[in-house]
């Protein structure tokens, strides 16, 4: 199996490098393109392997990742050494990844534990309403935290309707994206912004407008939408969800943890401090560590207080977590090639899109910026995509926030609001389709909820562009 394996790797060198002498550090600008297809496998198979075989897909996701996972890193630790690749695979997991999914769950966890009781009836103002809720909340509490409290009583306020997708559908477009531009909470791209300098209320005061078009036309073209399919096929003959004779919540004690999880996500990004220890290169620091294990007690807590009747009554189940953390472990390693090359900048296999970003006078180009950081942001993770083109601008905080506000705004806002192209833009697009799913939701597939986005986002994209950023 060993000989097997060697042969393989070695057999794949020619493909990926172009002469196989290379330097031993693992230099973006030296790769190949071709070390990107196992991130474009990845992809290509969230994308299309649900419409071609679903059932295979459905039990084996898992696998899959796992083995586009292994299609990069063997071949990567053939070449650069066993070493360098653990290394590698630390770094993903331990800085990116592993805080990434502890708030995830925290989020969807305490999200979960609060049931809204009473049946509403999803009439296009009450629809839009909560929107417009969500998109406040978003900002609040962060997209997925907003989402996971909203999506569930959202889908049964609608489970009598016809045609339903599509509230869901922009549901993803304000609530699981564009309403979190305004704070670091709302967003990764944003809080790592904040780590880097960027002033906690920068952005709602840079990006605010941009918000508020994109947001309120989204309302509007939504309300349209709904009310046509409203007036035009009605409701089912019967309710599948009871009316009851009270409104509220259940589970109110999470909001405290709610508030918890704020406060340990915020005290991560003020308590500066060199205290940590070290794996494989890896520096794991004392703020980090406080603020993970502060998220997993929170988490903890809320299964253990509460009820099992609150779960019950929200249909509270793993799958959709489960399904964003295995995928998701696949994207945040192979994107590992992807994400150096582009770090390489001009001289990298991805030069041209740098050179893109960047006016013939050497100034920034805050249209191209908003554009290059969304696009990629619609298919790679938006939190190192916001990184690459933070230190494009030039990395630092205090004249990005003055001299160059308009091209950080650009890249903030493109990061956030492009998130919603794809289902895999933001984690917590792929939970949203998940739960609605579960639920008997018809949701379009990757292609199809793309033709959504294309046709109703790109266009406002392209009006923000000429209003906000010329």
């Amino acid at each position: 199996m060993k000989k097997t394996v060697r042969l393989a790797a070695a057999a794949a060198l020619p493909m990926m490098f172009p002469a196989l002498a290379m330097a031993a550090e693992f230099d973006g600008s030296k790769l190949s393109p071709l070390w990107g297809v196992p991130f474009a496998g990845i992809l290509l198979s969230i994308a299309l392997m649900p419409l071609l075989a679903p059932a295979f897909w459905h039990h084996h996701y898992g696998k899959v990742s796992a083995a586009w996972v292994l299609a990069f890193l063997l071949p990567f630790a053939a070449i650069f050494g066993v070493p360098l690749a653990g290394a590698q695979f630390v770094h993903a997991l331990v800085e990116e990844y592993i805080p990434f999914i502890i708030l995830l769950t925290a989020l969807f966890t305490v999200a979960g534990g609060i049931h809204f009781r009473g049946n509403l009836h999803g009439a296009p103002g009450l629809n839009t309403a909560i929107l417009a809720i969500g998109a406040v909340l978003a900002s609040l509490m962060g997209t997925t935290g907003a989402s996971m409290l909203l999506i569930r009583p959202l889908i049964r306020a609608n489970d009598n309707r016809v045609s339903k997708a599509h509230v869901v559908v922009f549901f993803i477009f304000i609530v699981s994206n564009a309403g979190g531009s305004l704070t670091p909470l709302g967003d990764p791209p944003l809080f790592l912004g904040f780590l880097k300098g960027v002033d906690f209320f920068w952005t709602a005061r840079n990006i605010l407008p941009e918000t508020l078009f994109l947001v309120g036309t989204l309302l509007a073209l939504f309300y349209a939408i709904d009310r046509h399919h409203y007036r035009k096929e009605g409701v089912l003959p019967f309710d599948p969800t009871p009316d009851t004779p009270r409104i509220g919540f259940d589970g109110t004690a999470n909001f405290w943890l709610l508030g918890g999880i704020i406060f340990f996500v915020l005290l991560s990004g003020v308590w500066k401090s060199s205290a940590g220890f070290e794996v494989l290169g890896t520096h794991v620091g004392l703020p980090g560590l406080a603020r993970d294990a502060g998220l997993i007690a929170i988490m903890l807590l809320s299964l253990r207080i509460t009820s099992d009747k609150v779960h019950a009554d929200n249909q509270f189940e793993w799958g959709p977590m489960i399904e964003v953390a295995k995928l998701f472990a696949g994207i945040f390693l192979t994107i590992i090639p992807v994400i150096a090359m582009l770090k390489a900048g001009v001289h990298g296999p991805f030069g041209a899109v740098v050179s893109a970003v960047t006016r013939a006078d050497g100034q920034p180009d805050p249209a191209m910026y908003f554009w290059a950081a969304g696009l990629l942001s619609s298919f790679l993770d938006n939190a190192p995509t916001y990184l690459v083109f933070f230190n494009t601008a030039g990395g630092d905080a205090a004249a990005l926030m003055t001299t160059y506000a308009t091209t950080l705004a650009a890249i903030s806002a493109g990061a956030v609001f492009m998130g919603a192209n794809t289902y895999i833009g933001n984690a917590p697009n792929l939970m949203v389709k998940a739960i609605a799913e579960s639920r008997g939701v018809r949701m379009p597939g990757f292609f199809g909820y793309m033709a959504w986005s294309v046709g109703i986002l790109v266009p406002l994209f392209v009006l923000i562009t000429f209003i906000f950023f010329r």
